[in-house]
């Protein structure tokens, strides 16, 4: 009994311990807001705007698509586009690997 100390309760220690699992938490909390708007608010931003852009589509529009095809659109459907890449050839690809619009005219 000469080496073993008197263990003594705390008290109102409880109360200090909750309002310190609160400040835990903070940083997590503040972590995940900064990337809420760093990384996932513009990225839903970018896919509404490329919805909006393959929705869009039409007959004559000048296009590159994910493979870097560029051309010009000669039919449109509902999932396919038919794009003209050269005088006479046409190829189809899916209305969601057009990447970009070009602007009128850069399609020679």
């Amino acid at each position: 009994m000469l080496f073993i100390s008197d263990a003594y309760a705390q008290t109102a220690g409880g109360a200090a311990a909750g309002g310190s699992s609160l400040m835990q938490m903070l940083p997590l909390v503040l972590m995940f807001v900064v990337l809420y708007f760093i990384m996932i608010r513009p990225q839903m931003k970018k896919q509404k705007e490329h919805k909006a852009m393959i929705d869009a589509l039409g007959k004559g529009d000048e296009v590159v698509t994910a493979g870097g095809l560029i051309g010009r659109i000669t039919k449109v459907a509902d999932a396919f586009v038919s794009i003209e890449i050269a005088s006479g050839v046409e190829v189809q690809c899916q209305r969601s690997a057009v990447v970009q619009v070009l602007p009128k005219g850069s399609v020679k």
